[in-house]
């Protein structure tokens, strides 16, 4: 059972991080408030799949702070993330999501339980007993996320979740998300795909370089973007 506090809204304040001797993300601050689904948009090497890392707690800021609800210190981490290609651990389809309950604490009867659940609500029940790596790319992607669906999140985290799929894996992978956030999900995704953003975004976070160039509601990013590069963006120009 979930604990009645929520952990968000996530806030991103001023936050910046350093590799390699230079910022590759500058300044960055941006509220997650609960429900809905908002992508983080922008054109390879924008920094998206860092502000992710840096959100889900993979990554340190250098500089600046990210923090959740007053109050959701000390609870149960109810974030998870989904990457771009999914880590599939060297088990069965079902193993691989009650090995990460296992970690996260969940008791043996519960485990089972969840497992079972996640493996109806994502279709992959008649794969249970499968090894996870001789999955098709769209029904690898479909575990990673029913996996991360079965620690029920609250908020997850999808790092371009079908740039490796056909369309039809892709179209597939579209609907669950649709049907998370129909769920109470929060979900906060990257992509570089501008269909993909306007079939799916409630709202829009454009990324350029590292920094955030405009943070507005999917209708009106997409009808009048405020910044030449969102604008250049959308029309499919090159931007560096």
């Amino acid at each position: 059972m979930r604990d009645v506090a929520s952990i968000l809204p996530l806030s991103v304040d001023a936050v910046s991080f350093l590799g390699s001797g230079r910022a590759l993300i500058e300044d960055l601050s941006f509220t997650v408030p609960a429900g809905g689904l908002t992508v983080l948009l922008g054109p390879n090497g924008a920094g998206k799949s860092l502000t992710l890392r840096l959100c889900h707690g993979l990554l340190t800021p250098s500089e600046g702070r990210i923090g959740w609800a007053a109050g959701a210190h000390g609870r149960a981490k109810r974030h998870a993330m989904v990457f771009q290609k999914p880590i599939m651990l060297r088990r069965s389809v079902e193993a691989n999501i009650t090995h990460a309950l296992a970690a996260a604490g969940v008791a043996g009867h519960e485990r089972r339980e969840r497992a079972h659940a996640a493996l109806a609500r994502f279709g992959l029940t008649d794969r249970a007993t499968q090894a996870a790596r001789l999955l098709s790319g769209g029904e690898q992607q479909r575990l990673a996320i029913a996996r991360a669906w079965s620690l029920r999140p609250e908020l997850l985290f999808l790092d371009e979740p079908t740039s490796q799929l056909d369309p039809a894996a892709t179209r597939q992978i579209e609907e669950l998300l649709a049907g998370l956030v129909a769920e109470g999900i929060t979900i906060l995704m990257s992509t570089h795909d501008l269909g993909q953003a306007r079939r799916l975004a409630d709202r829009v976070l454009f990324m350029h370089r590292g920094r955030l160039f405009e943070d507005a509601g999917a209708g009106a990013f997409f009808a009048g973007p405020a910044t030449p590069e969102a604008r250049a963006f959308i029309a499919g120009e090159l931007i560096w």
